[in-house]
């Protein structure tokens, strides 16, 4: 029979020192709750080298939204479908971009903050699109205020504008990001620290970065030379700061003279753009129309005349 000492509960030390445990085996510890976990022992990461590694697609968001990105876009490239995900943008994002495009913010990249998420071909499609008729149509009437009161002058609309604008706008937005894409590439294989863009992200920069041109393109109406070219100044700066933004982390870490060439080319073009514009379609050089006269008077009315005096 057990005695009663011998029912009573007693206090044992350490677990880990009762058990024995195998050499090949696995232990599991149990830590207090309360205890922190130790630091790692790494150096911090800066700001700017933690967006360089967002825009190198090396962080694990970037690698999450590529799979979901190639889960969404398996589709055949000659298919509606595969065409059909580059226009699935709400409208809010879109006016988001907008707004982003027309106040950019130091030292931010644009592609970070509004575009890599879900690049669209939405917007720059219907941009360009905007921009074109505004462009034309208030090339057409600046014209018609210029010369209104002019009895000599007769308006004839100048529907060539439209086509002209439309070559333009959409051969810059769809030439220069390629050339631009092709560099980016070439430059990437030379230096792997460069930083790169899709041709769907680098389409979607230019496209919202011409938004600005469209109130400025109205306001180009006001028949005054140095209000147009004030405004042309301030949407170039607007746009400009944008490309300048986001284009200059993916050259930086390059040779410093091809870096710098590529920022310039780069500004260039654009000034290009609106400067063409402005001077082609309303600051352009009057042409030459045959003035109304009157008509002679008939050979015998004439005859009769000389024979009178």
């Amino acid at each position: 029979m057990a005695t009663v000492d011998d029912l009573k509960f007693a206090e044992f030390g350490d677990s880990a020192n009762l058990l024995p445990v195998p050499g090949d085996d696995t232990t599991v510890t149990i830590e207090d709750p309360g205890q922190k976990p130790p630091a790692s022992r790494g150096l911090p990461r800066g700001a700017g080298r933690e967006e360089d590694e967002e825009l190198l697609g090396n962080s694990d968001s970037d690698k999450t939204e590529q799979l979901l990105a190639g889960q969404k876009k398996s589709s055949p490239f000659w298919t509606f479908e595969y065409y059909q995900t580059f226009f699935d943008v709400d409208t809010y994002q879109v006016f988001d971009r907008i707004k982003g495009s027309m106040l950019p913010i130091p030292g931010r990249n644009f592609v970070r903050l509004y575009i890599r998420s879900n690049p669209d071909l939405y917007g720059p499609f219907w941009i360009c699109a905007t921009l074109v008729f505004a462009i034309a149509i208030s090339g057409n009437f600046s014209n018609f205020l210029i010369h209104l009161g002019d009895k000599t002058f007769h308006y004839v609309p100048e529907f060539r504008k439209v086509s002209i604008a439309a070559t333009a706008i959409y051969a810059y937005a769809w030439l220069v990001p390629l050339g631009l894409w092709g560099f980016l590439l070439w430059r990437n294989s030379k230096v792997m620290s460069i930083v790169s863009y899709s041709f769907l992200e680098i389409v979607c920069v230019y496209g919202y970065s011409l938004f600005v041109y469209i109130p400025t393109a109205i306001l180009w109406i006001i028949p005054q030379k140095a209000v147009r070219w004030v405004l042309v100044m301030v949407a170039l700066g607007l746009s400009g700061s944008v490309l300048v933004m986001t284009f200059w982390p993916a050259v930086r870490d390059d040779n410093r003279r091809v870096a710098v060439a590529t920022i310039v080319t780069i500004v260039l073009l654009h000034t290009l753009l609106s400067v063409g514009c402005l001077a082609y379609f309303f600051d352009a050089p009057e042409l030459d129309y045959a003035p109304t006269l009157s008509p002679a008077p008939p050979l015998k009315q004439a005859t009769t005349m000389v024979k009178a005096i």
